[in-house]
């Protein structure tokens, strides 16, 4: 099997394109499908795809943008005769406020918007991608075994009581189900830092600021998560970001947050004394 997370009727002669943001996330995409010996394409941005990624791709099978070139964008897909397209890798949050050079498509679409964040914003080029015929793949596709497991996947370095995992579960649940943000940072029953447009990394390091002991980050999902875009991710910038706030333990969803290079991260997190705990999602828990 290719991938759990691929339509049943997935066709493998048809090619996806990786639109790519930044960081390590579309790199191992990119590798998975390669290994799978299926055709790819990449569609990259200025400023926020890796160059070493963007080199791998012939010209012909690769094209780079500005953020907000929407309409290029979707004519990049029809001149790729693109089958599907897959999300991988944010964009900076403050594109959307300096940098961003939208196009006339870029500009309807955000016209049409009563609310703007990542679920409204890349929802809407979800929709205009598949209304150029390339199906949207699940974020999750191809990277199977870097997805978190349920239980500890780490030695315990640290006693926490379940009351505390518990409440922390309960708070990043709410917060993802109001659209704030998709993690937090709790310690024995107080929330010290909730994650909204800044991202993860900063809510770390406003939590570290307490100087205090047995604190716990929590990563889920929204209750109805699209999981085309915007799916959670745990790497080895945000496990440095750990280590530097004083935070020990980590609580990710299962299933549902990818750990990016998985059996890297695990190792280093052994090796800094920071435990993760996968737990099931909150529907399968219920």
């Amino acid at each position: 099997m290719l991938s759990r997370f691929l339509p049943a009727d997935f066709d493998p002669s048809r090619p996806i394109v990786v639109i790519a943001g930044r960081g390590l996330y579309p790199v191992r995409t990119v590798a998975a499908i390669r290994r799978a010996g299926l055709p790819v394409r990449l569609i990259a941005f200025e400023g926020e795809t890796r160059d070493d990624l963007y080199a791998s791709f012939a010209e012909a099978e690769r094209v780079r943008l500005h953020v907000g070139q929407v309409g290029k964008a979707l004519k990049a897909l029809s001149r790729f005769d693109a089958g599907y397209a897959l999300m991988a890798g944010q964009i900076t949050p403050k594109r959307l406020f300096h940098g961003l050079r939208p196009d006339l498509k870029a500009a309807s679409l955000l016209f049409r918007l009563k609310r703007r964040n990542a679920e409204t914003i890349f929802g809407a080029l979800a929709d205009e991608i598949e209304a150029v015929g390339a199906r949207m793949l699940d974020a999750r596709s191809f990277l199977d075994e870097d997805i978190a497991d349920t239980g500890w996947m780490t030695r315990r370095s640290e006693k926490i009581e379940q009351t505390f995992i518990d409440h922390g579960l309960e708070i990043a649940r709410e917060v993802a189900r109001l659209d704030i943000g998709q993690g937090v940072v709790v310690r024995k029953g107080t929330v010290l830092a909730v994650e909204a447009f800044e991202g993860t990394d900063e809510m770390l390091r406003r939590a570290g600021t307490f100087k205090t002991d047995h604190m716990i980050f929590v990563k889920t999902v929204k209750p109805r998560q699209d999981y085309r875009f915007d799916v959670p991710v745990f790497g080895m910038r945000t496990l440095e970001t750990m280590r530097e706030a004083g935070i020990r333990t980590a609580v990710l969803e299962a299933g549902n947050v990818i750990i990016l290079d998985k059996a890297g991260v695990l190792r280093q997190a052994e090796a800094d004394g920071i435990q993760i705990l996968g737990v099931a999602a909150a529907s399968a828990a219920s």
